[in-house]
């Protein structure tokens, strides 16, 4: 079984799950094998004419199974193969059919055409010289251009359709590139802002553990809280949920502020946001927060949460050692979750740093009724 197999694919090496449409064809052509039989040929005549067929057939299948040029060489080969068997087997002419069948599978207009023309022009020149009746050429020309024309379109759609599927497996690349990228910034965020506190937290521990034995228990409770806190923040994350809320995350904010010895100056006011934009200012701010306990080596930093009719905006400064450096793979992930929700994120170095997020609102139901 495996042998033939092997075999068959060698024959008719075609992985297109449309490799069936060139087969279901192939019943018809026992006719032109019992030709002979019908005539009382001789055993030698139905051999040739056997053989002759059987390399149609490879030709036929060949043509379906490669790419061009080897296509066009091989329904090249088909028409001249079928221009000769009409001369010794009256059924010959329907490899016509089967050569128009395998050239008219392509998406070129001006090809098919030309095919038919030349398919219909030796047919005419077999009827006139050969004295058939007018019927049986009618019949063969209708056949002829009808599977010409419709392999011809079945070729558009099936070139189509490929290109569909193509762009289908295109947006789900995508689609899993864009999951990854964040998650990788989720993990980024998440993790960069509780590891950050937990080791300062240690460092803290560490120093007080000789000196305030209580006070250095009570902060690596802090620690064990916080890795939990961490633990629960990257389950969420995997199942792209949030936190708290931004209430939640400006409170832990200021906390990790003030565990550093960063003295913070915080200022908010209500904003009504969605959840969404909720979640991205929430993690903006965590990102913020983070880089300021990572890099500033500030003594302040303020927190201002504000809005006016159409935008909130959320501003946090340090006097730290600002430098134009390149963003980081951190801001990066902000400015693209910001801008994915109509956001906008400025850089400001001069003296500290300062960022400045501008997040659009929606407007309220009474103006969306008006």
């Amino acid at each position: 079984m495996e042998t033939l197999r092997a075999i068959w694919w060698k024959l008719y090496p075609s992985e297109d799950r449309h490799r069936w449409m060139a087969l279901i064809w192939l019943p018809f052509m026992i006719w032109f094998f019992l030709a002979p039989l019908w005539r009382h040929s001789g055993s030698l005549f139905w051999i040739a004419n056997t053989l002759y067929g059987l390399t149609f057939i490879w030709l036929y299948l060949y043509a379906f199974s490669r790419p061009e040029p080897r296509r066009l060489v091989a329904v090249a080969a088909m028409i001249l193969m079928a221009s000769v068997a009409i001369t010794f087997n009256e059924n010959g002419v329907c490899l016509l059919v089967y050569a128009i069948a395998a050239g008219g599978f392509t998406t070129v207009l001006r090809r098919v055409l030309f095919l038919i023309a030349l398919e219909l022009s030796i047919l005419a020149a077999y009827v006139y010289h050969q004295h058939l009746p007018i019927g049986y050429w009618v019949s063969m020309l209708l056949l002829i251009v009808l599977v010409g024309i419709g392999n011809h379109f079945g070729a558009v759609s099936h070139c189509a359709a490929e290109k569909l599927q193509l762009a289908q497996e295109e947006i789900e690349h995508l689609a899993k590139v864009a999951e990854r990228e964040r998650i990788a910034r989720d993990m980024h965020d998440v993790l960069g802002h509780t590891l950050s506190l937990i080791t300062l937290k240690a460092e803290l521990a560490r120093k007080l553990v000789d000196r305030d034995p209580q006070r250095a228990q009570q902060e690596m409770q802090d620690v064990e809280h916080t890795s939990r806190a961490a633990l629960a923040d990257v389950r969420e994350a995997i199942r792209g949920y949030r936190g708290e809320g931004l209430s939640a995350e400006l409170l832990r904010a200021r906390r990790a502020l003030e565990t550093a010895g960063i003295s913070v100056d915080c200022e908010t006011s209500d904003v009504p946001l969605s959840s969404a934009q909720e979640s991205v200012l929430a993690l903006a701010l965590r990102e913020a927060v983070t880089n300021v306990l990572r890099h500033a080596q500030a003594q302040r930093c303020s927190l201002r949460l504000s809005r006016d009719e159409k935008v909130c905006t959320l501003i946090v400064s340090d006097n730290g050692s600002g430098e134009d450096a390149p963003e980081g793979s951190g801001l990066r992930g902000m400015r693209e979750r910001l801008e994915a929700v109509g956001g906008s994120l400025q850089r400001y170095t001069a003296a500290g740093t300062r960022l400045v997020i501008h997040l659009p609102l929606a407007p309220a139901p009474s103006a969306l009724r008006n």
